[in-house]
């Protein structure tokens, strides 16, 4: 099965032209080494997506013949990514959403950065 398909239907991707536009950008690896779009995986190899700041690692076990509900999936592949890994990305996901509530919404624009500029030195 083609690697973009594969990751659209265990729903790591939303739609399959988002999965291989993840794929040609660098964003997925297979085995270690970025592929494309049309490469076929097979059974035990090691997918890693880059979920940031980290990579999330799967281990493919099957494939679906097409498209698998959520409570599927684990027939399908196997999450292998570090404990410590996944308590980071929570953090980031934490931080985040206390960012958003504050109203703090990725880098500053160029006024709010002269702003903090002022503020810091008078």
């Amino acid at each position: 099965m083609r690697i973009d398909k594969y990751l659209w239907c265990v729903r790591l991707f939303k739609t399959r032209s988002i999965a291989t536009e993840a794929v040609s950008s660098g964003k997925v690896k297979l085995n270690g080494e970025n592929p494309k779009p049309g490469k076929e995986v097979k059974v035990g190899d090691r997918l890693e997506v880059k979920d940031p700041p980290i990579w999330r690692t799967h281990k493919v076990k099957d494939f679906p013949k097409s498209r698998v509900g959520a409570k599927l999936v684990f027939e399908y592949m196997v999450e292998t990514t570090d404990e410590n890994d996944l308590a980071e990305l929570e953090m980031v996901r934490k931080l985040n959403a206390k960012n958003r509530n504050v109203g703090i919404f990725g880098r500053p624009t160029k006024k709010h950065r002269r702003d903090l500029e002022d503020f810091i030195e008078p």
